[in-house]
């Protein structure tokens, strides 16, 4: 981020505290800007969250993206083939979850704040379509939803930094990777303060994809068969037309 707009930034949160102040709102916070666009070049991106408290106290800020239902399978070896031997479903998983905070959650905040306000990945709560499996499975394959997503780079097990300056105003930047998914995130602040959270304020977030590659992305998901097969004509013409260059060298 270049120094005339943290400058800009700084300049924002001032007048948010004096805001909050002359309101006293114990907290209030804003976003850099709320639509990241993602194009045929994105490779990911910053996004600046900045904000103030009426005083003393700790930060916590958590992004989520939108829900969706997810299917686990795992495979097994049935002799000399691999086939998919349980099937686990997820509803309503956020596809994308960071926390980032001043200091560490467990030093302000008890387990059972932690808990109620999914705090920390290992707080995450995560809803089976059936709610009868034991909870060995269940467990493991949370673990395993966790860790692929992990690897993915859509969710963070580490707590990002957020930076606290004269105890009243604070900043943090939010990542997102190049496989960011679109949709509407909501990044939630809370504020803490003596064992309990003293304000929480929830910002909006827009992801979208825009230009050629947002109207390929749709023509692929509204109409995935004529899609398909504007593909392969494009992959036989394409070959037809190597074939063709190399005969004539």
């Amino acid at each position: 981020m270049s120094a005339r707009l943290f400058i800009l930034a700084l300049m924002c949160a001032a007048g948010l505290t004096r805001a909050a102040s002359a309101q006293t709102v114990p907290l209030v916070a804003d976003l850099e800007n709320h639509l990241v666009a993602i194009t045929t070049g994105f490779t990911g991106t910053n996004v600046l969250l900045f904000g103030a408290t009426d005083g003393p106290g700790d930060v916590v800020i958590l992004v989520r993206g939108p829900g969706e239902d997810i299917t686990l399978r795992r495979k097994e070896r049935f002799g000399p083939i691999w086939a998919n031997a349980d099937t686990v479903e997820f509803r309503d998983v956020p596809s994308f979850y960071s926390v980032a905070s001043n200091g560490e959650p467990e030093d302000f905040a008890s387990f059972r704040l932690r808990e109620r306000y999914q705090i920390g990945l290992e707080n995450l709560r995560l809803t089976f379509e059936d709610q009868g499996l034991s909870a060995d499975v269940q467990s493991e394959y949370r673990d395993a939803l966790l860790r692929l997503n992990q690897d993915r780079n859509l969710y963070n097990a580490e707590i990002g930094r957020v930076s606290l300056l004269a105890n009243r105003l604070f900043r943090t930047e939010l990542h997102f990777p190049a496989n960011v998914p679109t949709g509407i995130y909501f990044v939630e602040i809370y504020l803490f303060r003596n064992g309990d959270v003293a304000s929480a304020e929830i910002v909006p977030l827009s992801i979208s994809k825009i230009g050629i590659g947002a109207e390929v992305y749709d023509f692929a998901h509204k109409l995935g068969p004529l899609y398909g097969l504007v593909a392969i004509i494009i992959a036989v013409l394409a070959g037809w037309a190597a074939e063709a260059a190399f005969r004539r060298t």
